[in-house]
């Protein structure tokens, strides 16, 4: 059955991703590991374009689209959004990019994620990029973070990084398998951390 974003997507660009050559690289943490700064900083120092899932279906349901009501609807009966309705916002937000270089923020959160993307979009990633960071770090992050955030209290936070653990860690150790995992210790101070990402990404730039 093709959905109203398979057939715009055909007719917006007529050119597959896989076209495209396009460098995918997969950004995971918990909760407080600092990942959405240093995906600041590898935007600005080596030009990748940033996509967070999550910010792709909130401006999809924001749109007022079909989809997005779809989705709207589903959060709000408490369900969750299928891994292939995500991957199809991803894949529409790489077409429609005039960049090949993407950071991909936050996802897959778990296996049925990773399985959807890859044969969705016929795309693996480049690496993994895991910021790995002790559950006591974050947690002093995330309650000291104070941004009026009401779901930064202890037991949420417990809550949310134990969500986490399940479902990410299946990820994560399927790409270590494959050896395509890059770990950053995330507890170390900001300026630090972000040498430890440049190392990696020097290399792929000069590729």
């Amino acid at each position: 059955m093709e959905t109203a974003i398979d057939s715009e997507n055909k007719e917006a660009n007529g050119i597959s991703l896989s076209e495209k050559k396009v460098t995918v690289v997969f950004v995971l943490g918990g909760p407080g590991s600092g990942k959405g700064t240093q995906c600041a900083n590898i935007v600005q120092h080596f030009g990748y374009t940033h996509l967070s899932a999550g910010d792709l279906l909130r401006a999809e349901i924001k749109s007022g689209s079909e989809n997005g009501t779809m989705i709207q609807n589903m959060i709000k009966d408490g369900k969750i959004v299928p891994s292939e309705v995500t991957v199809k916002l991803l894949q529409r937000a790489m077409q429609d990019s005039s960049n090949d270089k993407f950071l991909i923020d936050g996802f897959p959160r778990n296996e049925e994620n990773r399985a959807a993307f890859e044969s969705v979009t016929g795309i693996e990633p480049e690496f993994v990029l895991f910021f790995e960071c002790p559950e006591e770090e974050m947690e002093r992050r995330l309650l000291s973070r104070n941004q009026g955030r009401e779901d930064d209290n202890i037991d949420t936070v417990q809550k949310r990084f134990k969500v986490y653990m399940e479902s990410s860690l299946p990820v994560i150790e399927y790409y270590i398998a494959k050896g395509k995992v890059r770990k950053i210790e995330a507890a170390k101070p900001v300026k630090e951390v972000l040498e430890a990402v440049k190392t990696i990404f020097t290399p792929l730039k000069e590729k």
